[in-house]
């Protein structure tokens, strides 16, 4: 016999019998060739199907012809289908279906003798209960593709995907207004919780210790103020106005202020996080971070289309594209030079930062084009950008790697966070943007979430094709190395925005590089197109809208009673971790919350995009040449090296380190044209006879190259 296999299914409640019959007493529906007559759901029909149901140990065997009921799914429409499905709520026991392929429907007497029933009262089971397969659709779809199968359906697996949807609606219904709630009370001046905050200024969280997170970062800032701003022009909530323009004063402020990044002029847009008071921030941190002025122009500019069709362009003009206008300016000239990624821990090139910066240049260059601006420029480097973006594809591994440097494996929740940060409906699954229906994109997703399968107690003996708590990379070690819960909502967030483009367009493509995604839910899948008339369409979509809630069910049962989000959740226990209130968590619990709604954010211009056959590097900008000058002593075949955090300085590469002059031992001395206006970090080291024997010691040493002109730098080796 073949051995039994558990998958969900959906059953019919007592409480909601009343409803059944009502919406579905139709004297003329044929259920199925093996089964004499039709079915007359009559009031003594349903009361024998509430006895039935109401009764506990019943085992019944009924076959069914494949073929049969993958046209009757096809017949029954997708709204009657899930209408059933959303009355299952008291049905517990379990019952074992045997598919022999055609042959006569039978009933071992033993089971209905034993329940009291006549053979009528059987007959009568039998048929309510193929019925009932009928309207299941594509729950079960897959069992018409067997001849010969044993299912076994639990209480659980019976009712548990109709169970984990109503759950998963019941925790959105409740957790909605929390989450806005503790989004805007992180918002100074007024918010309960963002004391000492300017107005306008977000904080990450009220934290204060262990960690201290009572800074403003422009990263979370703009992706938060992107919620609020998508909220407030789609007419969600029409009070929100006065915030926004309390953002944008504080942002614009923030912009001028001189940080240990440079000032306005020489790289300080790119300073990661500033004090709540709107003061620089002059502690060591991992800067710079080049996210957040893309991440800014884009929430602007989404205010800034609102305003062209509610105001002038000359309002426009004179009060928001200043302030945009240096934030693209920014990304333009600087898209190409490395810095911190948005864990602040490697510095590197970081998908999501190419990514954002790809969308920021792109919207850019309409917004500049619809006011009557020169956006030559913004074109020109989005086209770089997008050349740049297909590089960090690894096509061996089948997935993003998120950093070209660190030593990572590269699987990241990085790849997933840029994905629906970057979504457009326009553009279809278009790969070159890396859309969230894309096969690279999904392929990408499944290998990061299976990383961590393995790692997290929490996810112990689930399913591999059940959804499983995610952090943000597999080898994390911050504050234990725990599930986040913005990780964990964006990857239910990138499979909601693909049903919304797959759903829109009537088909999904499975591709060679989408083929193991896909195989996950229905492993006998091939490679095509799959029309929304197909039954694998039917199945697949189905699944994914399972496997998505999945992520939204972890998210619900570590979520506290009172709806708080912290930053992470312990991965033994689920215990809430970290910085509690976490606007970032807040935020991406509205748009998780607003992408499983089908809400669709507006085009940014990634539809019908080419990628450039030949990648150019981006600006030439302006160099200065810089001197550096080290006192060192050293044996003889020893020499002194240098790199640094720009391509001039080699990217940190001891390979490719550049040597130093002895001429006028003990100082050693090199001349190189840096970069202008920008903050650059460099370490001497040691070479015997051309091997690496060591750096220098920590911290790196930094500097601001000037605008125009020459420097020096005199330095002792440390």
């Amino acid at each position: 016999m073949p051995v039994p296999m558990r998958v969900g299914f959906v059953g019919i409640g007592i409480s909601d019998f009343g409803q059944f019959c009502r919406d579905w007493h139709r004297p003329t529906r044929k259920i199925g060739p093996n089964l004499s007559g039709f079915v007359n759901f009559s009031p003594s029909m349903c009361h024998f199907l509430k006895k039935f149901l109401s009764w506990r140990g019943f085992v019944g065997i009924i076959p069914r012809p494949e073929r049969d009921f993958s046209q009757k799914c096809r017949d029954l429409t997708q709204a009657k289908c899930q209408k059933i499905s959303k009355i299952c709520r008291d049905w517990e026991q379990a019952f074992v279906v045997t598919i022999r392929g055609p042959s006569t429907v039978h009933l071992s007497r033993a089971h209905h003798t034993v329940s009291g029933y006549s053979e009528r009262m059987a007959d009568l089971y039998k048929e309510a209960v193929w019925s009932l397969y009928s309207f299941t659709c594509n729950k079960v779809q897959d069992l018409a593709q067997t001849r010969m199968r044993v299912v076994l359906f639990s209480a659980l697996s019976i009712c548990g995907a109709v169970l984990a949807q109503s759950s998963v609606d019941s925790y959105i219904a409740t957790e909605s207004p929390i989450a806005k709630a503790g989004m805007l009370a992180n918002i100074g001046a007024s918010g309960s919780k963002s004391e000492g905050a300017k107005s306008g200024i977000v904080i990450a969280s009220p934290s204060t210790v262990n960690p201290n997170y009572l800074f403003t970062w422009v990263r979370d800032s703009s992706l938060v103020f992107k919620v609020i701003i998508d909220q407030f022009t789609t007419g969600q909530d029409t009070t929100l106005l006065g915030q926004i323009q309390d953002f944008i004063t504080a942002e614009t402020n923030l912009q001028q202020v001189s940080n240990p990044s440079g000032t306005i002029s020489t790289g300080g847009l790119g300073e990661p996080k500033f004090n709540v008071d709107g003061t620089a921030f002059t502690g060591s941190w991992g800067r710079p971070q080049r996210d957040g002025p893309a991440l800014r122009s884009t929430a602007m500019i989404t205010y800034a289309n609102w305003l062209l069709k509610n105001t002038t362009a000359s309002d426009v003009l004179n009060t928001l594209w200043p302030t945009i206008k240096l934030d693209l300016d920014y990304v333009a000239s600087n898209w190409n030079q490395t810095g911190f990624d948005l864990w602040e821990e490697i510095q590197s090139s970081s998908f999501f930062t190419t990514a954002v910066q790809h969308r920021s240049l792109r919207e850019g260059a309409t917004l500049a084009k619809a006011l009557g601006q020169d956006a030559s420029t913004y074109t020109t480097q989005a086209d770089n950008v997008l050349c740049f973006l297909q590089l960090y594809w690894n096509p061996s591994a089948g997935y993003i790697t998120a950093n070209t440097g660190g030593g990572r494996s590269g699987k990241d929740a990085n790849t997933a966070l840029a994905s629906i940060h970057t979504f457009d409906p326009a553009a279809g699954c278009d790969a070159s943007t890396f859309q969230p229906c894309s096969d690279k994109a999904l392929s990408s997703l499944k290998v990061y979430v299976d990383s961590f399968r393995s790692i997290y107690t929490l996810n112990g003996g689930i399913a591999a094709n059940v959804a499983v708590a995610t952090g943000r990379y597999p080898e994390d070690v911050y504050m234990g190395g725990n599930p986040w819960y913005l990780t964990t909502a964006a990857v239910a967030e990138q499979l909601y925005d693909a049903l919304i483009v797959w759903e829109a367009q009537g088909s999904l493509d499975v591709t060679t590089i989408s083929l193991p995604f896909f195989q996950q839910f229905l492993s006998s899948v091939t490679v095509g197109t799959y029309a929304s008339s197909t039954s694998t369409f039917t199945t697949l979509t189905s699944a994914v809208k399972t496997f998505a809630d999945g992520f939204l069910e972890i998210h619900a049962k570590f979520t506290p009673s009172n709806g708080g989000l912290a930053e992470q959740f312990d991965r033994n226990n689920g215990t809430p971790l970290s910085a509690v209130d976490l606007t970032w968590s807040y935020a991406a619990a509205l748009t998780v919350f607003s992408a499983r709604a089908g809400t669709k954010p507006a085009s940014w211009g990634a539809a019908g995009l080419t990628v450039p056959t030949t990648c150019e590097r981006g600006p030439q900008g302006a160099t200065v040449a810089v001197t550096f000058n080290v006192q060192a002593t050293t044996v003889e075949g020893e020499n002194i090296y240098l790199t640094g955090s720009v391509d001039a300085l080699q990217d940190w590469s001891p390979d490719n380190a550049m040597i130093l002059s002895p001429a006028n031992y003990p100082t050693w001395s090199i001349t190189v044209n840096v970069p202008a206006s920008t903050l650059i970090e460099y370490k001497y080291i040691r070479k015997m006879n051309g091997v690496l024997t060591s750096w220098e010691s920590d911290p790196n040493n930094q500097f601001s190259s000037p605008a125009t002109g020459t420097f020096v730098l005199n330095d002792n080796w440390r």
